[in-house]
């Protein structure tokens, strides 16, 4: 019988996420330099190169690939023959793993999870509790899959009930248009199909633990009903033209990654759930002699290149910029971003909205006249960091604050990931203001164009704290222009016509 100590246990866990927050899985790096040299959208290939970049950065400087540094997701295999040398639950060992991991003040990581989730949402400030799902199996070894799943993808996860004679490629076809951008493609869809509602969510979530071998499978060729299910799902979606970041290319997913169980023979539960630029994931055994030894990547996996904004790139200085400046910007183009400017996440925009609404005034410092605003959670320095990696969040869940910070504080641009929904777009034309895209995925490469930082209101929020930011040349592009004009509507309806003039000419 095999002994688990408390220690071996909960270094394991905490070496675990330490290792994925600044190591991708080799496959991806090497999915994502394969879908770079087959790009042909220049939009899409410089998003990948600063991924790609941003990824060797971090696997150097062992610091997290995304601000976002995931809630923590736990698959356990304990073997029934398993004997614990601790006092604690399993739960109870994974949490002080995961505090353990987040708060090393070598590598500290984003304490993004808050309690009270329909309520007040304070933040735990460690991010704990993990998400933990335990099965008994025959054996004397615990296996531990684990992953630190970021928000923007998680927040894209899809659920259908569909009826038994229904097409699962014609809802997967349907459906991811409908998740934007804001799961930083190109990435991993994982499906769950069959079992019960709540079975098909656990088995497309564990479906993204598994090696990318799409295009393996493509070369021998399907097996079974599900491999062929997931070549024409692959397919299919690329055919969109959605490409990286939602620009507009060639590539959207990496691979397409499905789990089935046995179901009710009246049902077909499909769940979809996305994995994105800043895919972690790891796996180790257990077995009683000691904690797990994950091994360090060579760095000769990760490719040579280097990122340039290139010559045509806007130089603005942002301390200097006016509202007529802007009019002139056009969707695609790249701005290199000087100067200062304030950062404000969901939490931060109801509070602004809420003390305009009722007519107070906004903290002391809080001037958004002729500024821009960053949607981002920065991660906290460590070392001789000024900040930590700085990626920007989805801006869709500002959409609902955008008219209101428009039209009452003087903001005059935005800044986050992936695209806008019709009522910011409606707000940015009517307003003449523009939203600039930074990549999802690169935020160990923006935090470094970050040369001061300091919190200047709601700091009781934590990573949601208003802070005012000093940048030089900070890269990002031009989504949507004072005109309304949309490059992730314009990208991808571009290349949806010229795969679909590919495929005719085959």
């Amino acid at each position: 019988m095999s002994v688990i100590q408390q220690e071996d246990f909960i270094n394991s866990v905490a070496d675990a996420l330490q290792f994925i927050s600044y190591y991708h899985p080799v496959d991806f790096i090497q999915a994502v330099h394969s879908a770079y040299q087959r790009e042909q959208s220049p939009a899409a290939k410089d998003a990948m190169a600063q991924i790609l970049v941003n990824s060797r950065m971090c696997a150097e400087g062992r610091r997290p690939v995304c601000q976002d540094t995931g809630i923590v997701v736990v698959f356990l295999e304990i073997g029934m023959g398993v004997s614990w040398g601790t006092d604690l639950g399993v739960e109870a060992m994974v949490n002080e793993g995961v505090r353990r991991a987040y708060l090393d003040p070598e590598n500290t990581l984003r304490a993004s999870i808050v309690a009270d989730p329909a309520g007040r949402r304070l933040n735990t400030r460690d991010n704990t509790p993990a998400v933990v799902h335990m099965r008994l199996v025959p054996g004397e070894t615990v296996a531990v899959r684990l992953a630190a799943k970021g928000g923007g993808s998680e927040n894209k996860a899809k659920m259908a009930m569909l009826n038994p004679s229904d097409s699962i490629l014609d809802w997967v076809v349907a459906t991811v248009p409908t998740m934007g951008a804001g799961w930083c493609p190109p990435g991993i869809l994982g499906l769950g199909i069959g079992g019960s509602a709540e079975k098909a969510a656990v088995l497309a979530k564990e479906s993204l633990m598994e090696p990318i071998d799409i295009h393996e499978l493509r070369d021998r060729g399907p097996r079974d009903a599900i491999e062929q299910l997931r070549l024409e799902i692959f397919s299919a979606v690329n055919e969109l033209g959605i490409g990286a970041q939602g620009l507009g290319g060639l590539t959207t997913v990496l691979d397409v990654k499905i789990k089935d169980y046995p179901t009710h023979a009246a049902s077909m539960p499909v769940a979809m759930i996305p994995n994105c630029a800043a895919t972690r994931h790891a796996h180790f055994v257990l077995d009683g002699s000691g904690p797990s030894q994950l091994e360090p990547p060579s760095l000769d996996h990760w490719p040579e290149i280097a990122w340039e904004a290139g010559p045509n790139a806007r130089r603005v200085n942002l301390d200097r910029l006016t509202r007529e400046d802007i009019q002139s910007w056009r969707p695609g183009e790249t701005i290199l971003l000087s100067g200062k400017l304030l950062t404000g996440r969901d939490a931060a925009h109801k509070r602004i909205v809420d003390l305009l609404g009722r007519g107070e005034p906004l903290p002391e410092g809080v001037d958004f006249t002729n500024r821009f605003i960053y949607y981002v959670g920065p991660v906290d320095p460590v070392r001789d960091e000024v900040v930590g990696p700085a990626g920007p969040t989805t801006a869709t869940r500002m959409d609902k604050f955008t008219e209101t910070m428009l039209a009452e504080t003087g903001l005059i641009g935005m800044i986050g990931k992936a695209e806008r929904g019709p009522a910011a777009i409606n707000a940015i034309k009517r307003h003449k203001a523009v939203y600039l895209m930074a990549v999802g995925g690169a935020a160990y490469l923006v935090s470094k164009a970050i040369h001061s930082a300091r919190v200047i209101a709601f700091e009781d929020l934590g990573m949601e704290a208003i802070h005012e930011f000093g940048v030089r040349d900070m890269p990002v592009t031009v989504a949507v222009d004072a005109n309304g004009e949309s490059i992730h509507q314009t990208g991808p309806a571009e290349w949806r016509v010229r795969l679909a003039d590919v495929a005719r000419s085959t």
